[in-house]
């Protein structure tokens, strides 16, 4: 059976492979984007089958009416991929008040807006799948990122307690985790603070050279991730699996070096 998708983000990136490959396979997709000029040549190509639909989710309202406008077009929504977002680079002493504002504002409570948004059409039809993008940053952190880590990592537990709440209603939550790709994350997206020049070192040393995915090569998984049965509560898409790990086991070990104070503290 042929879907309805709800997606966020869809004028490039991640968003943008993602409907092609719902819509080319039948399916039929709210694309929402804050601009729609992008949008353009899927209308032309799919036509009734996308709904375009301007959007700036950190607009509460707006985004409330977006998914009433989108759930009474297609009479349903099966599947909501939460994946507008950008980056912010800067070290946590850099980020100015306005900076870390607007990264949660986006990347934290836009989810929060479409979650809250789409559960009642959710709840009403006792099914959905909602894909929250979250980001191999959301489970571990690099220096000169923290702002976007902890906009990622917010999803996370937020998403964490929303998969216990609404299971019970038929209602399917994953995390989605990607690692670094070759979307416009670090291109016109990203956002960057004014440099201290005493983090100049730390800047350098934390320089890395990323294995950057194909975002195209995401078009199956994530079809893949709205159909299964057996959907899992999170997955990374990428190469994230063996450095994350590491850092897990890195924790545990730490978990349990220290367990005797933990446990003195309990009394």
């Amino acid at each position: 059976m042929s879907k309805t998708w709800f997606i966020t983000g869809t004028s490039k990136g991640f968003g943008r492979e993602w409907a092609e490959a719902a819509l080319e396979r039948g399916d039929r997709v709210a694309a929402a984007a804050r601009d729609l000029s992008g949008l353009r040549s899927l209308t032309e190509r799919f036509g009734d089958a996308v709904l375009p639909l301007r959007l700036d989710v950190t607009d509460r309202d707006a985004v409330f009416a977006a998914v009433r406008q989108a759930a009474g077009h297609f009479g349903t929504l099966d599947v909501v991929a939460n994946n507008a977002g950008y980056g912010h680079f800067g070290m946590v002493e850099e980020l100015t008040e306005a900076e870390i504002r607007a990264e949660m504002e986006t990347n934290f409570f836009g989810t929060l807006w479409v979650t809250q948004a789409v559960l009642p059409v959710l709840r009403a039809q006792g099914h959905g799948r909602i894909i929250q993008v979250t980001s191999e940053g959301g489970v571990r952190a690099f220096p000169g990122i923290g702002g976007y880590h902890a906009s990622k990592w917010a999803v996370e537990g937020l998403s964490e307690s929303l998969r216990q709440e609404v299971a019970p209603f038929g209602i399917d939550v994953i995390c989605l985790e990607p690692g670094p790709y070759s979307t416009d994350f670090g291109g016109a997206s990203v956002r960057a603070s004014a440099e201290h020049p005493d983090y100049a070192g730390v800047r350098a040393a934390g320089a890395i050279e990323w294995d950057l995915g194909d975002p195209k090569a995401t078009r199956g998984p994530i079809l893949e991730l709205a159909d299964t049965d057996d959907p899992p509560a999170r997955i990374f898409f990428g190469k994230s699996f063996e450095p994350v790990a590491a850092e897990y086991e890195e924790r545990l070990a730490t978990w349990r070096k220290w367990q005797p104070v933990a446990l003195a503290a309990f009394g």
